[in-house]
């Protein structure tokens, strides 16, 4: 039985004498396989969301959660029980029309929901639908554009955005309709952290102005924020309650796929040193509040005001003044980078940071010839992409590109084959095929009997992150190249996936990532490059770089959560060094500052 309080009044078993705004009521639903086999993805699941709740959906990979939002605008109809949205049965076609009108959806995936050819057509393109005046399209269409950052690319295609402009687009477009309803699936998971904060803060907006809101998400520093959390396992409802109330169930935690917020992890480690610390932490703002005044004797430790590298390495990857023009020549033209320059070293592992649209993955993609220098040189290696004819066969078994959205590689129908692809491809025999395949697999966590012969349309998406990561481990490449690859895995997931990237920087392997999350960044590169509309910001030894927070507000970025910690302390008068990027240096470094001030 599931329990909740919700404006003093119990609930139980999901049942309440007044009509929800939303109701599921014993809702399952079953779909077909790729190969046939039926999947139950909701089980017999029951929910009541009242009007102007901020009610936050999580969950492993593969819980459900999905399915259940697109239950909430139609987009899916149960196999057995219903769904009513202000008593509208879901199951009626001819409400069809107006439950979406009353429940705008943003979905994980932006490039799902732009229909038009240029930016502002897609944001007008829902009111034109609704018949709304001309002027009011116009006007309202303006204001979005604004608001999410988009008047300078208004005229672009929408396939000429990244990831994360798509994203907000996707948004503007939803949003611009006023719903009753808004639900958001993922929709922060290709953002920079500005534009994470720009997102969370409408929501608190359209919340405090009576909007019904329901986020699913798999990062809990975003889950905290709402009023109501609900915990998806199975296609089931696990638990449901206020954030305190869930995260205090730790033992339950890691069976459901998620951790608690980095932030009470580190209030709880922190609080073991400094009992003034209040319990009940769960965001890094109410922790940044509550850190107390040194009581000990100063004595601030030497630190570095200057970028040190140590000794090179040979090159791995070597960038010069590279600059690129999308629609070069054209009306459309929109230049991407500008005179960047970067080494990586053979073994080093690499992170390219900035904003959404600042040029990581077209930077990214030079470093396997996907994209040709028009501006400036690379080397991949010994061989120069800059030249008349480049020996990109060669560049590419070297040094091998996981694309942000795994779908885009994917095209066998078995995970065996898809890993065994490339291998092939290079005339290996089947014996050293089938043992570079198994080993791959092994590398990134999948077991070689239970899944060669899955299909791959089945997967989940950290199983495809998987298994597009091991059909390049397969062909040995000696540098990997990953654009934001934990994107959209839930907590559980990403420390999975980090670890094996871990573990693969530990044999030698050269790994260049991009990344929105400074956290990961802080736990696997030496070196760091930001980039800033196309040009360098900061670049040097990653200890450094994630040191300067101001300089990282400026691209729309933030320093990891135990930097800003240990910063806010040293205003504080706590003698710390800077650089402190993970909870285990943090901790160390108070425990030397308490053992000096006594």
């Amino acid at each position: 039985m599931v329990q909740r309080i919700v404006s003093s009044s119990l609930i139980i078993n999901d049942r309440e004498t007044s009509m929800a705004l939303i109701e599921l009521d014993h809702v399952t639903y079953r779909y077909e396989s790729a190969s046939g086999a039926v999947v139950t993805a909701l089980d017999d699941l029951s929910l009541r969301i009242e009007e102007g709740e901020f009610v936050a959906l999580v969950g492993a990979n593969g819980s459900g959660k999905t399915t259940l939002a697109r239950h909430l605008n139609a987009l899916f109809i149960p196999s057995s029980g219903t769904v009513r949205v202000a008593g509208m049965d879901t199951r009626e076609v001819q409400q069809h029309a107006a439950i979406r009108a009353m429940v705008g959806m943003v979905f994980q995936n932006p490039e799902d929901q732009l229909v038009a050819g240029v930016v502002e057509e897609d944001v007008a393109f829902g009111m034109e639908n609704l018949g709304r005046p001309a002027e009011e399209i116009r006007q309202r269409v303006s204001e979005m554009l604004v608001e999410f950052d988009l008047w300078e690319a208004r005229q672009r295609p929408p396939h000429l955005l990244s990831a994360g402009q798509m994203q907000r687009l996707a948004l503007a477009g939803v949003l611009v309709m006023r719903p009753r309803v808004l639900v958001f699936d993922e929709t922060t998971a290709m953002l920079d952290p500005a534009g994470r904060r720009k997102v969370m803060e409408i929501v608190r907006q359209l919340h405090a102005e009576g909007v019904t809101v329901v986020y699913v998400t798999h990062l809990m520093r975003e889950a905290v924020q709402a009023q109501r959390m609900v915990v998806l396992s199975h296609g089931r409802v696990a638990a449901d309650g206020t954030p305190e109330e869930i995260f205090a169930r730790r033992g339950e935690l890691r069976a459901w796929g998620l951790r608690p917020p980095l932030a009470a992890l580190l209030a709880e480690r922190l609080r073991k040193r400094l009992p003034e610390l209040p319990e009940g932490i769960l965001t890094g703002g109410r922790l940044m509040d509550a850190l107390p005044v040194y009581g000990g004797i100063m004595a601030l430790p030497a630190g570095e005001d200057e970028p040190f590298f140590p000794a090179a390495r040979e090159a791995a990857v070597r960038v010069e003044e590279l600059g690129h023009i999308y629609l070069r020549g054209t009306p459309l033209a929109h230049r991407a980078l500008s005179g960047v320059s970067l080494e990586i070293g053979e073994g080093q592992s690499y992170g390219l940071a900035g904003g959404t649209g600042s040029g990581k993955s077209t930077l990214l993609q030079h470093m396997n010839g996907l994209l040709r220098p028009q501006e400036g040189r690379v080397w991949v290696g010994p061989h120069a992409l800059h030249g008349s004819q480049p020996d990109l066969q060669a560049v590419r078994r070297r040094a091998g590109l996981v694309f942000q959205s795994p779908e885009y590689q994917l095209f066998e129908t078995y995970v065996g084959d898809e890993i065994a692809f490339g291998p092939r491809q290079l005339g290996w025999d089947r014996a050293r095929v089938r043992e570079s395949v198994a080993w791959a697999m092994e590398m990134v966590g999948l077991s070689f009997a239970a899944y060669k012969d899955r299909l791959t349309f089945g997967l989940s998406g950290g199983e495809r992150k998987k298994v597009t990561l091991a059909s390049l481990l397969a062909m040995r490449p000696a540098v990997l190249l990953l654009d934001e690859p934990v994107a959209g895995l839930d907590p559980l997931a990403r420390a999975d996936l980090l670890g094996r990237l871990r573990q693969l920087r530990g044999e030698g392997v050269t790994l260049v990532m991009t990344s929105h999350q400074m956290e990961d960044l802080g736990e696997l590169v030496e070196g760091l490059s930001v980039l800033k509309k196309g040009r360098d910001a900061l670049r040097g030894p990653a200890r450094w770089v994630l040191a300067q927070d101001a300089d990282l507000r400026e691209a729309g970025l933030e320093a990891p959560l135990p930097c800003q910690v240990a910063a806010r302390l040293r205003e504080r008068g706590w003698p710390l060094g800077e650089g402190l990027m993970s909870e285990d240096e943090l901790v160390a470094a108070v425990d030397a500052a308490l053992a000096g001030g006594v």
